[in-house]
């Protein structure tokens, strides 16, 4: 087997980035010089942020960003050549499972800001936010296919996002889809031109930052959980958390606020 060269020595500056704004947290990779490729460091800082977000109450929305001209180009295979280790390769696919799963866990809503290419790994993270605004020049793939490596735990996430036969499609061809294929398969939410990306990101966070925190982090949860239920277990699981919901305070807040044609002054509980 041919020598690989080893992988570049990280910049000084941080991994991570970590911007807090008006009860929005914007997480941006840092490694623009590897397309913000997921190794094993940057996967535990991200994972290392999200656990300090969780529990942090001015964060009301959580935004993941990438610095440099891409998004995010899924694992960095330097790594991944250079540790040629059953060993290795379970741990860092365990680290980035936990990771994609702590995103969907978190309570606040994440909010995935892709400006450029995100591929395999970092097409995953885009399909695990909640939300995702993308620029036009934006591009999507799970291009493992076209190196012998099916991407697998990608697979998890988009399988999640987009029907079957598109999942299907991007997973076995390996190619490239532009923002506005990504926005009509349901990979993302919005799609907008690049000079107009930061404007339209600010202004969904912004949006729903100005919700009850409290219900944004119970609806979201629910969310996820009803759909692994069949559908009589999902509305009685609904139905329990729907009538958690009315004894809350800030329930009573918003209807009252509704009814009185006022701004409602959450409590966040």
């Amino acid at each position: 087997m041919s020598a690989v060269p080893a992988p570049p020595p990280e910049p000084a500056e941080p991994l991570l980035l970590r911007r807090d704004e008006a009860g929005i947290v914007t997480l941006t990779m840092n490694r623009p010089a590897a397309r913000n490729a997921l190794s094993e460091p940057l996967i535990d800082a991200l994972q290392a942020e999200l656990a300090r977000i969780r529990d942090d109450k001015s964060a009301r929305v959580v935004v993941i960003a990438g610095a440099g001209p891409g998004f995010c180009a899924g694992h960095d295979l330097r790594e991944v050549r250079g540790n040629v280790d059953r060993g290795f390769y379970e741990r860092l696919l365990a680290k980035c499972a936990a990771m994609m799963t702590s995103i969907v866990r978190l309570p606040q809503p994440v909010i995935a800001r892709v400006h450029g290419v995100a591929t395999a790994a970092g097409c995953q993270l885009v399909a695990s936010c909640d939300l995702a605004v993308a620029a036009d020049v934006a591009s999507f793939a799970t291009p493992g296919v076209n190196i012998g490596l099916f991407c697998s735990t990608p697979m998890v996430a988009l399988s999640r996002n987009v029907a079957p036969k598109h999942a299907m499609e991007m997973l076995l061809t390996g190619d490239l889809a532009d923002a506005a294929t990504a926005h009509r398969i349901g990979l993302v939410n919005r799609v907008v031109p690049a000079a107009e990306l930061d404007r339209a990101v600010t202004a969904l966070a912004a949006q729903i930052a100005s919700k009850s925190s409290y219900t944004l982090k119970i609806g979201k949860e629910a969310f996820y959980r009803q759909l692994e239920l069949p559908l009589d277990e999902a509305y009685a699981y609904a139905s329990r958390v729907m009538t958690e919901n009315l004894m809350a305070r800030d329930a009573a807040e918003g209807v009252d606020a509704f009814l009185q044609k006022r701004t409602p002054q959450w409590k966040d509980g």
